[in-house]
């Protein structure tokens, strides 16, 4: 029976039958490879499956079928494993706050440069514009301008006042789509503003920390009325990347590979290398100083990951 995973709790996985459109709580049967042992979890919310059913109806799972993606984050417990999020993903939402909480661009590029090596279409948007001043408003245009001027997919929302919630639901319709950001983000919110039934349980920001807290426990898939599926996750606090050579990382950052093309040395890394003319658009501003930030750091991880 080939079934897909829509829900799991760690040890146990609620499966989507594709053939009857029953869902049953299954189990893992068999040994799953996992890529370099690196990650901590054989299975995620998107996985395609083969299950079999016992006499109770429990379903142990006995294959998983090969994903054409996933997105994963660094362990909580475990500084230098990995968890997969989701997978099979079709379009990744990034849920970007500029206060309540705020989020860093930093966050934001390592989310796109995930979305980048594994071959994911990211969508940012800006949420809750409707608590924004007039100076507010306008960083949040010039945030959006950068990321637009690179080629990345925009959109300003707000789940209270419906703000392009038509334009994201066109977006969104009969796609495989995931929700990203920090707690408090408005993942959840969002998701409720899309399809109200789902009643998925929101908190509100804390005030003394102005972050979110954990509403979201684990990973879950939810169907949406009007065609495809959202996949709703805990709040991430970083993304990861693993089996990335620390060469690779500058493919996963466009604008700095296009203007690499221009570099006196084919190999060049863009460190401190002469006539490099990413170094060069560096100090004329044309590349942003947090997204080579974040390209620098991310060098850096790879190269201490595939060292060990």
């Amino acid at each position: 029976m080939k079934g897909l995973v829509t829900k799991s709790t760690g040890s146990w996985y609620q499966v989507l039958d594709q053939g009857t459109g029953r869902f049953f709580e299954a189990r893992i049967r068999g040994k799953f490879k996992l890529i370099k042992t690196r990650l901590t979890n054989p299975l995620a919310v998107g996985d395609k499956v083969e299950f079999s059913l016992e006499q109770d109806d429990v379903a142990w799972i006995t294959r998983i079928e090969p994903r054409k993606n996933y997105l994963i984050r660094k362990s909580v417990n475990l500084s230098k494993e990995a968890h997969i999020i989701a997978s099979n993903i079709d379009v990744a939402c990034f849920i970007y706050t500029l206060i309540h909480p705020e989020t860093s661009l930093g966050f934001l590029d390592r989310f796109l440069a995930c979305c980048e090596a594994y071959n994911i279409k990211p969508l940012i948007l800006f949420n809750k514009m409707d608590i924004l001043n007039d100076a507010a408003r306008e960083l949040v245009e010039e945030t959006e301008a950068l990321y637009q001027n690179i080629g990345y997919q925009t959109l300003e929302i707000s789940s209270y006042s419906k703000l392009n919630l038509d334009t994201l639901q066109d977006i969104i319709k009969d796609q495989v789509s995931v929700f990203f950001g920090h707690s408090g983000s408005g993942k959840s919110t969002l998701v409720n503003a899309l399809q109200p039934d789902l009643n998925l349980k929101t908190s509100e920001i804390s005030s003394s920390q102005l972050k979110g807290k954990h509403t979201t426990t684990f990973a879950q898939m939810h169907f949406w009325e009007f065609g495809g599926s959202v996949i709703d996750t805990p709040g991430v606090r970083e993304f990861a990347m693993i089996d990335v050579q620390k060469e690779e990382i500058q493919h996963y950052f466009p604008e700095i590979f296009r203007v690499g093309r221009g570099c006196k040395f084919h190999n060049c890394m863009h460190i401190n290398e002469p006539k490099c003319a990413v170094l060069q658009q560096l100090e004329t501003g044309a590349i942003e100083e947090t997204r080579y930030a974040t390209y620098l750091k991310l060098m850096e991880e790879a190269e201490e990951i595939n060292a060990q």
